[in-house]
């Protein structure tokens, strides 16, 4: 399908992905569509792909919502999936590096950071 890179995924519209879908390639179009706004993440944010997927399982699917993103309460919510998804013996991913992301989003969405 010529989708070589999260970049080229990230800037795919949705009638391709659509298309994809149906063509029976092995994702659906409700996966295409979550790979997609994962790949977006990463590349508006610079994120690594279980970075963003961690924030799409948090409920943050844009840049700009991480963007609006309250640090404490994603801290709260990223570190309750960690150890339901990896376990307790899971390295958290502290509010300094949550604190990074928002900012980058911020700063990738055009708003102004603190």
């Amino acid at each position: 399908a010529g989708i070589d890179s999260w970049s080229v995924l990230a800037s795919l519209p949705d009638r391709q992905l659509r298309e994809l879908g149906a063509a029976g390639g092995g994702a659906s179009e409700a996966r295409l569509l979550r790979l997609r706004a994962q790949a977006r993440l990463m590349v508006a944010v610079d994120l690594s792909a279980p970075q963003a997927s961690l924030l799409l399982l948090a409920g943050i699917a844009t840049a700009a919502g991480l963007a609006e993103a309250d640090p404490q309460r994603l801290e709260r919510q990223v570190g309750r999936l960690q150890r339901q998804l990896l376990g307790r013996t899971a390295t958290p991913i502290d509010g300094a590096i949550l604190r990074d992301w928002i900012r980058r989003a911020r700063r990738s969405s055009g708003r102004p950071g603190n």
